[in-house]
């Protein structure tokens, strides 16, 4: 159950615009791991078909390489 809590955080973040495009990126791997963003509101499953056809994300959520090395690794943190 506390991961669905920080998956409604993570959208309401992504939502609000307070997410970098790595914490976004790093969402909708979630998202379509998960399998959740074909089942959200439209823009949700239309943005992470854009991800994966771009190459940023594999068709199971994987982040690519490509989205590695542009975007960079994920902070950690402190």
């Amino acid at each position: 159950m506390g991961r669905m809590k920080d998956i409604a955080i993570d959208i309401a973040s992504f939502e609000a615009g307070e997410l970098d495009d790595r914490e976004t990126l790093d969402l909708f791997a979630l998202l379509v791991k998960s399998g959740m963003a074909w089942t959200l509101q439209g823009a949700y499953g239309r943005a992470a078909d854009a991800l994966i056809r771009v190459g940023y994300l594999t068709a199971d959520g994987g982040v690519t390489e490509l989205a590695e090395s542009t975007l960079g690794q994920p902070e950690v943190a402190a």
